[in-house]
């Protein structure tokens, strides 16, 4: 039986409180600095500043944060844009259906929803695009394929991008690109997740960081993959993951972890 989200937002902040009361001793100075922080969605409020938006990415490329994470979805005229939700409505209150009208057309109506483009245009290089692509009823492979190969040919796999999913068969939509660019995304299916990416020799794991295990990231190192957890959000928490071997901190507050890490760095 698959929990509701609002059973999982319970745990996870239960989970969030009970980890942020626990003391950890500081991580390694070779861990901070190897650490790779990622901005999940932007730093974002939902009222001010809304996900997935410039001004959500802006805040953490500015102050120099490793890197942001982002959500992909298609117009009706195979457009990649940057929205993690199917619909407007929980973050920008309009009830419009992403994949029913173009992207001029969504553009028009909600102006802050960037496309795919022009996040790579403005963000590439100067952070590290951790692109996550959304389950949709893809209506042309080929094209969206072809879409997604133009975007991202002057960008390095893996060392400016790399392609995130919740289901293995959305990496056939990047099939030009090698499997170190590629990072499985696990809900509760982690274990399944971890030997597909060890045996298709994918960039890593990464997952809640309650279901990533120490041993899972153990098995991942042995063969040079890495492991990703989220959303660390308190300096316990980040500590806990930095001393287990976790080196992809996805986090809705990337620069409160930025500023702790920086912190501690200095004063080494």
């Amino acid at each position: 039986m698959k929990t509701s989200p609002q059973i999982e937002n319970l745990l996870q902040r239960l989970a969030d409180i009970l980890y942020a009361g626990i003391p950890r001793s500081r991580p390694s100075t070779n861990s901070l600095q190897n650490c790779k922080i990622v901005s999940h969605r932007g730093e974002h409020d939902n009222n001010s500043v809304m996900e997935n938006t410039i001004g959500a990415f802006d805040r953490v490329v500015e102050m120099g944060v490793w890197g942001i994470e982002l959500d992909v979805r298609w117009t009706s005229d195979l457009k990649p844009v940057v929205i993690h939700d199917t619909d407007c409505k929980r973050v920008f209150g309009k009830s419009l259906v992403v994949n029913n009208v173009t992207l001029t057309e969504l553009q028009n109506l909600v102006p802050e929803i960037p496309s795919l483009e022009q996040v790579i245009q403005r963000y590439a290089k100067k952070t590290h695009l951790m692109v996550e692509l959304k389950q949709e009823s893809i209506t042309d492979f080929e094209s969206q394929r072809e879409c997604l190969k133009k975007l991202f040919a002057s960008l390095i796999p893996a060392q400016d991008f790399h392609i995130l999913a919740l289901s293995h068969h959305l990496f056939d939509l990047v099939e030009f690109l090698p499997e170190s660019a590629l990072l499985p995304v696990a809900e509760f299916n982690i274990g399944d997740f971890s030997q597909k990416s060890l045996q298709n020799n994918y960039a890593g794991i990464s997952g809640q960081y309650l279901l990533v295990t120490k041993k899972l990231i153990q098995n991942h190192a042995q063969i040079n993959q890495k492991a990703g957890t989220g959303f660390v959000c308190s300096r316990y928490c980040f500590y806990r993951e930095l001393n287990r071997g976790v080196e992809w901190i996805f986090t809705n507050h990337a620069l409160k972890m930025y500023a702790i890490r920086n912190k501690l760095l200095q004063s080494k």
